[in-house]
């Protein structure tokens, strides 16, 4: 259990990785806390009686007081990150040392452990701005949104962008083989199935197949994997954590874990051919993703003819239209080829996707790589 007492924390740069401070006196509480910075990855300061370092107090980015320490601390400068640990949820004189020792937040152990170790990872990963995440979908079987989202990655890689491709689709294929790459050694989607808590930024980037500059997570050949709604949630929580830009791949269907998927997107992009017939299938798909994802936009894979042009396509399905993407001769040649979707800039594919996120990073006021 935890209750705010003010809402501000205290900010880190993207790529720091800063050590917590601990202080307290009671043996038993310290074992929990370290137990729960190795569950965040992370490696404390510890000061058993005094502070053991100087300035340790002003420059760690984050402190866990033990409740037993909390009235001799009370005379320390006042900043933002002091968390006051306690376990009695009986004993309301802990709010008083918490007013009087200035901290963030009172936290209840065990209640609070969950929550304490997002807070212990967040430093020790420096969590800054989250990735800009843009989901693709198709508005019906075979409109392209595994090229684009492919193109959309491999774009944002070239212009430096960290990034990561997640493959959310389990029917689609496999993203992997789309960028030439089913062999590159790396981790599936098979590895994180039983993902429960939350999952390390560095080590999901780190374990998975590097591809034209980019993360990918995709499926394996093996049997299909059940991805419980838990994992997608740590998963796509890890990928946005570490900045950047997030592409994912959607499915049509929407089942508990596309929801979960869903709900962490910040853009989405229904892929609709330029035929009545994709139109009214696309109208399904944008009815039951609208009603978790606020911002979706229509991307119509042309060519258009004059009778149904890509303003009204965008008009029938009701959604604002993120362009046109037209036709891309020799696109099957030069995946024989080895070049991965988009791996052109020049052509229209590569194109569209340089002006996709020149606008979009625009919007979000620049996302760092």
């Amino acid at each position: 259990m935890t209750a705010s007492i003010t809402p501000e924390r205290p900010s880190a740069t993207e790529g720091q990785r800063s050590r917590p401070l601990i202080v307290t006196e009671d043996e038993a509480l310290l074992d929990d806390l370290l137990r729960l910075c190795a569950a965040a990855g992370a490696e404390p300061e510890v000061a058993h009686g005094a502070l053991t370092r100087r300035g340790s107090w002003e420059t760690a980015p984050l402190i866990l007081v033990g409740d037993d320490s909390a009235a001799r601390l009370s005379d320390r400068a006042r900043r933002q990150g002091v968390l006051l640990i306690g376990r009695d949820l009986d004993d309301h004189g802990i709010w008083r040392r918490a007013v009087a020792l200035g901290a963030d937040n009172v936290a209840f152990l065990p209640d609070a452990e969950t929550w304490l170790v997002d807070r212990i990872a967040d430093v020790a990963e420096g969590v800054g701005r989250q990735a800009l995440t843009v989901g693709v979908i198709g508005g019906r079987g075979g409109a392209g949104a595994s090229t684009l989202a492919c193109a959309l990655a491999v774009t944002a890689a070239r212009s430096g962008r960290r990034t990561m491709l997640i493959d959310a689709d389990p029917l689609g294929g496999g993203l992997d083989v789309l960028l030439g790459g089913e062999g590159a050694q790396g981790l599936r989607w098979p590895a994180f199935a039983e993902s429960r808590g939350r999952v390390a930024g560095s080590a999901l980037e780190e374990s998975l197949p590097e591809l034209h500059a980019l993360r990918v997570l995709s499926w394996d050949r093996g049997d299909s994997v059940v991805i419980p709604p838990s994992a997608m949630r740590a998963v796509l929580a890890a990928a946005r954590r570490r900045g950047g830009v997030v592409v994912v791949d959607l499915p049509r269907r929407v089942d508990d874990a596309a929801a979960e998927a869903l709900s962490q997107i910040d853009l989405g992009l229904l892929v609709v051919p330029a035929e009545l017939r994709a139109v009214a299938a696309a109208h399904r798909v944008a009815s039951t993703v609208g009603m978790v994802l606020r911002d979706l936009r229509a991307v119509v894979r042309g060519p258009c003819g004059p009778e149904l042009g890509d303003e009204e396509i965008a008009e029938l399905l009701g959604l604002p239209l993120a362009g046109q993407l037209p036709p891309e001769p020799g696109l099957a040649d030069a995946f024989d080829g080895g070049e991965p979707p988009g791996g052109s800039p020049r052509g229209p594919l590569g194109r569209f996707c340089a002006e996709f996120w020149a606008r979009a990073l625009a919007d979000e006021g620049g996302v760092t790589a």
